[in-house]
């Protein structure tokens, strides 16, 4: 006869063992699937694929035209079976690294190019995720968003160790891209411009320092993102400003009036980049456009 009390508390056990299992997921259809992201659960993950991707295109990425040069002609010897080199986007904020990165998916999808967008702190699943994909038939690009570490993290010594070509390195079908504002994703301070003696009596100081760049070292192609000139981000903005008339059906308009009001969008942002001109452009279309219907309307 069962012990009712006992019944009832493997249960509770049951229910709590299944709350830390992945749940069962079905295996992603990558002919119809350009993009997952790795899920963390538990003490592993899966693959889960994104059901949309921003459409935006490389024609769409304004003032970046040597940087999307460099990550494009990357992407196409890695497509092509060529030799090619992880990448490393860094610096200002807003100038289009990620963007970069979706663009390039759906401009090469149809040629077998794959993302899989992994969390900074869920790079140390790595080997987890190479697994899964090595060997299937296609490009895959593992890509991690606005990454900085300390030189302790666990993801910190994971990406060192793949991009190093250890046991954990990804496959022939799959390159590692990262962005990060820090050229060595990590933090620097001024002590470490500093002598030997003057940082906790460390004796080999130059090794620190050392260890601080090691990482970024390891990627093949370093691609810089920098700020926008005022003349920049104006014709960058004059730009949106005429693709969103153009979407919208409207006549494109730049004159004085748009140029100050972009100038002064800028100032209140505190910020001059591609992304700020966007949120402008999307600001003044569509308030002069809501004003024209408003006015449409009230003359009928």
């Amino acid at each position: 006869m069962f012990d009712p009390e006992l019944t009832a508390q493997l249960k509770r056990v049951l229910n709590s063992v299944e709350q830390l299992l992945p749940r069962t997921i079905p295996t992603i259809d990558w002919a119809v699937t350009t993009a997952a992201n790795w899920h963390r659960h538990s003490f592993s993950g899966f693959l889960e694929p994104l059901d949309s991707v921003e459409r935006i295109s490389l024609d769409d990425l304004l003032g970046i035209d040597d940087q999307k040069h460099e990550v494009e002609e990357n992407t196409r010897q890695f497509l092509a079976g060529l030799p090619s080199n992880n990448v490393l986007l860094w610096g200002t904020r807003g100038t289009g690294k990620s963007s970069l990165v979706r663009a390039i998916l759906n401009n090469y999808a149809e040629q077998g190019l794959r993302v899989i967008q992994v969390d900074k702190d869920d790079l140390v699943h790595l080997p987890d995720i190479v697994t899964a994909i090595k060997n299937l038939p296609y490009r895959f690009i593992i890509f991690s968003d606005d990454v900085s570490f300390e030189v302790g993290d666990s993801s910190y010594k994971m990406l060192k160790s793949a991009l190093d070509g250890s046991v954990y390195a990804p496959p022939e079908n799959a390159l590692i891209c990262v962005t990060s504002n820090r050229r060595h994703l990590l933090p620097e301070y001024e002590t470490d411009n500093r002598g030997a003696m003057l940082v906790n009596n460390e004796i080999h100081h130059g090794e620190a320092v050392e260890e601080k760049i090691s990482l970024s070292g390891r990627f093949g192609l370093w691609v810089g993102f920098h700020p926008f000139s005022q003349s920049q981000y104006l014709e960058v903005a004059r730009q949106w400003v005429g693709k969103l008339c153009i979407k919208m059906g409207a006549k494109p308009e730049w004159n004085e009036e748009t140029r100050l009001a972009a100038i002064l969008w800028s100032q209140q942002k505190g910020d001059s980049s591609g992304r700020i001109a966007y949120q402008f452009a999307n600001h003044w279309v569509g308030r002069r456009l809501l004003a024209a219907r408003s006015m449409k309307s009230r003359s009928k």
